[in-house]
C-alpha cells in the first residue's frame, strides 16, 4: 500500500493586509485607551470606526451579506460588525468573557465572504491586547 502524504500550502497574508491590521490594533487601543472598559458595544462601535476612518480607511458598520447556498441567495442572518477596506472583518463585544462561538463565527464570516484576515476585538478587558485576537485563513 502506497501512503500518499497531503501537504497542505498555507498563503501568507499580503503585506497590504498585514498594514491594515496594524492600524486596526492601534485603533482598538487608542480608544480603549481613551474610554476605558464598561461601556456600550456600539459605543466602541462608533469610537473605533471613526479611529479607522481617521487613519485613512473606509469603514463600514453594520453590513449585511448576503448568503448563497445552493441555488438560492438570501440577506437575513450575517451582519459584519465593521468591514474595513471592504477586505478586513472586525466583530466587536464588550463583555466579560469570550464565548468561543464568536470565534467560530469570524471563521465562518471570513469563509462566507472570501475575506483572508478577522479580528474579535473586546473591550471589555482591563488591557486591550488581552483583548484581540486575530483570524487569519
Amino acid at each position: 500500500m502506497v501512503v500518499k502524504e497531503i501537504k497542505k500550502e498555507f498563503e501568507l497574508i499580503p503585506k497590504s493586509l498585514d498594514e491594515i491590521g496594524t492600524k486596526i490594533v492601534q485603533a482598538a487601543y487608542n480608544v480603549h485607551k481613551e474610554l476605558g472598559p464598561g461601556l456600550l458595544e456600539k459605543v466602541y462601535e462608533v469610537c473605533f470606526c471613526h479611529e479607522l476612518t481617521n487613519m485613512g480607511l473606509n469603514v463600514k458598520r453594520q453590513v449585511d451579506v448576503p448568503i448563497v447556498y445552493g441555488s438560492i441567495s438570501f440577506e437575513e442572518g450575517l451582519r459584519l460588525d465593521v468591514l474595513v477596506e471592504n477586505k478586513v472583518i472586525c466583530e466587536l463585544k464588550a463583555v466579560d468573557q469570550i464565548n468561543p462561538v464568536w470565534e467560530a463565527q469570524v471563521l465562518s464570516h471570513l469563509k462566507l465572504t472570501n475575506n483572508r484576515l478577522g479580528y474579535l476585538i473586546n473591550f471589555n478587558v482591563s488591557k486591550i491586547g488581552s483583548g484581540i485576537k486575530r483570524f487569519a485563513k
